[in-house]
């Protein structure tokens, strides 16, 4: 059987086993990134899977990731929140990390939520920042669609000209306003990882017109974008790196920062996700 093959039959089976053992399908799929992973806490549960519960997942290898996948309500809107996810300097390719996602667009999902913690490259920006992700730019040498393409899935060339839903994005906008929240807009862009920026790698990405940098989230996004779902993408800004004045960046103040935020970003996306017209 061709590699193409086990994949699509792969994904098909892990697709049966969930719809077997959940109840509805949800209109939601929400990706936690870095320490961000207690809004699944506020999900009112269903059902919970620990990945390695689930067929033909793969498992998550960084600590911060939690590894549950939770199916249940959130402000009154059917959800699935994968909580914790996997990347591309783990080992796994696009096709692989993005695996979960694709598995959950088959439930025919209408939104696609996805944070992250990212280092900031825009000076304006400072540690504790909430961006709301505008565009991409993928430096991750890997592609999820690469290989055969699955018509049933999505088109051979999906157009990513809107990646990020504008609608979703001035939601988001309106709702933080509504709560004295300020947040940010700007480009993400991804990079392999998992060693960190240097200064003259930093001053690169600002060159071409990132805003924040982080080792996810672009590839889930392509396949959201192929399965046909409206995308709105989050950053947690956990720090600003100035190449001209550069800091060592710690992975363990990445995560703290996070933590921080957490409960401020939880409390925007519930509001977001209340005013959702789905």
């Amino acid at each position: 059987m061709k590699e193409e093959d086990q994949y699509f039959k792969k994904v098909e089976e892990t697709y049966q086993f969930l719809k077997e053992n959940v109840p509805f399908a949800p209109d939601i799929i929400i990706t936690l990134g870095t320490g961000l992973s207690s809004l699944g806490e506020k999900v009112e549960k269903v059902k919970t899977f620990p990945y390695r519960e689930i067929p033909n997942f793969p498992i998550s290898t960084v600590e911060t990731h939690k590894g549950e996948l939770v199916f249940g309500y959130l402000e009154d809107k059917k959800v699935a929140v994968l909580q914790g996810r996997f990347h591309y300097y783990e080992g796994y390719s696009a096709k692989e990390l993005t695996f979960p996602l694709r598995v959950l667009t088959l439930f025919k999902p209408k939104i696609y939520i996805v944070s992250n913690a990212a280092g900031g490259l825009n000076l304006s920006f400072k540690a504790g920042d909430i961006m709301i992700i505008k565009d991409h730019i993928n430096l991750i040498p890997d592609n999820p669609l690469r290989g055969i393409n699955n018509e049933a899935w999505g088109p051979r060339f999906p157009d990513m000209s809107c990646a990020y839903d504008l609608e979703l994005r001035d939601l988001f906008k309106k709702v933080s306003q509504k709560l004295n929240e300020e947040v940010k807009e700007g480009v993400y862009v991804a990079v392999p990882g998992p060693s960190l920026e240097t200064p003259a790698e930093t001053r690169f990405l600002r060159m071409i017109g990132a805003d924040a940098v982080g080792m996810s989230t672009v590839p889930e996004v392509i396949v959201a974008v192929h399965a046909g779902l409206k995308v709105l993408g989050i950053s947690v800004i956990s720090n600003v790196n100035d190449p001209d004045n550069f800091k060592p960046i710690l992975f363990s103040e990445v995560v703290e920062q996070s933590k921080k935020t957490e409960k401020r970003l939880e409390k925007i996306i519930r509001a977001f996700i209340r005013d959702l017209k789905i």
